[in-house]
């Protein structure tokens, strides 16, 4: 059961957008962080403005997490403030966060989602898509787990504060990862075959390289990243030179 009102929460997840909005090389996300917390800690410290100007100030220091997954850190702290926990408890509490935050949400997020949704995006336009449907469809997919992240974890640490380790550990970021990963190296071989083939007609060669890239890309996957990215890279070019000198 959240200590906080429907219309404070939300106002906190429609700050959590702009949580790096401040961003400075002093405190990180901390004056973001700051301006997620404002509308609990406006209520938390009702008719006390000296204990808000403080609170404020505790929580615009320095604080660092993926955008994404910032949530967690200020439903957790917002629980904690309004349960009255010692402003020491809650300095050590962020502090113990913020590099499980950030490392969860970059691996997820910045290794393999992300990429994934941009190879969709590849595959599609490569794929004779036009451009507005390519596009949409990057927006709609990535945006589906940003949106979800975000909600997501604002509830998780409005409901278990001190706890919310144990949610992070239940919450699905390492199946999503690795489903991720195996998509974005389908999509990787798909958009290679697209690019080496465009403008041509698909025959029988083109069909079995086709099913040979993408039988590659699915087993082997992120395990050879590095070198899979370059030869893909290399194919994706040669692809599009072939086809402007045709």
């Amino acid at each position: 059961m959240s200590p906080l009102p429907r219309g404070v929460r939300r106002a906190m997840l429609l700050r959590s957008f702009a949580v790096q909005g401040s961003w400075n090389y002093r405190t990180l996300i901390g004056t973001g962080m700051a301006f997620v917390l404002a509308p609990a800690l406006r209520h938390v410290h009702a008719g006390d403005a000296e204990r808000l100007r403080a609170a404020v100030a505790r929580h615009a220091e320095l604080f660092n997490a993926h955008p994404y997954l910032a949530t967690v850190a200020a439903g957790a702290i917002a629980r904690l403030e309004a349960e009255g926990a010692p402003p020491e408890l809650v300095g050590r509490f962020k502090n113990a966060l913020r590099g499980s935050l950030g490392s969860m949400g970059d691996r997820l997020v910045w290794l393999t989602w992300r990429p994934a949704c941009a190879l969709l995006m590849v595959a599609l336009l490569l794929g004779g898509a036009p451009w507005g449907v390519a596009v949409a469809a990057f927006l709609v997919s990535y945006n589906a787990l940003h949106l979800w992240m975000r909600v997501w974890g604002l509830n998780a640490g409005l409901r278990d504060g001190l706890q919310v380790a144990r949610a992070l550990r239940e919450a699905p970021f390492e199946r999503l990862g690795d489903w991720a990963g195996s998509a974005g190296a389908f999509l990787a071989g798909l958009a290679a075959v697209l690019a080496v083939g465009w403008g041509e007609t698909p025959g029988l060669p083109y069909t079995a390289l086709g099913a040979a890239a993408l039988a590659a890309g699915v087993l082997l996957g992120p395990r050879v990243r590095i070198v899979a990215g370059i030869g893909l890279a290399a194919l994706l070019i040669a692809g599009v030179v072939l086809a402007s000198n045709s």
